[in-house]
């Protein structure tokens, strides 16, 4: 296994727990959601990012990493939902949820792992602040998508853009994990 690999393994287990366990405790209530709303989550979180590297000051005291996870799992929703979209079966059981969960992260790991080859691991010399500036851009990319009720001219679409934003995330928890190593 390769060095990006275990990395990727430790930090989609630590997502996909944090999914899992809140499942416990809340069912699949985001399931009420529409593509859009969590669209706005995975921006509100991004947001933060952006506010905190900024200013400097983090008055609430949750780290950003937490907020990392949440663009993860809420990316994740939203690739659900695409799929099945907003119907009758809104409480899906643990282990279908689960399931539904690695399915998706597994193909954007794969097309992570593609394009890592590709492009050379070159998120490893990117600074956090350019990859939530790319995460940003991506939101705005999904919503003018969302406007456009779907219909692009040449664009991927969302589920492109939901995959980058679970990749981009997954990139920053991994630099955040060497840049804590470092102190």
């Amino acid at each position: 296994m390769s060095k990006t690999e275990e990395e990727f393994a430790i930090e989609t287990a630590r997502c996909r727990e944090i999914f899992e366990k809140k499942t416990r405790d809340y069912g699949t209530s985001w399931r009420i959601m529409r593509l859009p709303s969590l669209t706005d989550q995975i921006f509100i979180k991004a947001n933060r990012i952006r506010s905190i590297q900024e200013s400097g000051e983090n008055k609430i005291g949750d780290d950003i990493r937490g907020e990392f996870v949440a663009m993860v799992n809420y990316a994740v929703m939203a690739l659900i939902q695409q799929r099945m979209g907003c119907n009758d079966e809104m409480e899906l059981p643990l282990e279908k949820a689960l399931r539904l969960y690695d399915e998706h992260l597994h193909r954007t790991t794969e097309l992570m792992f593609n394009k890592n080859h590709d492009y050379g691991e070159a998120w490893r010399m990117m600074r956090i602040s350019s990859m939530v500036d790319l995460i940003l851009m991506k939101i705005r990319r999904i919503k003018q998508i969302e406007d456009h009720q779907g219909k692009t001219l040449i664009s991927e679409g969302v589920e492109g853009g939901y995959m980058d934003i679970i990749n981009y995330s997954l990139f920053c928890l991994i630099r955040l994990t060497e840049e804590e190593s470092a102190q």
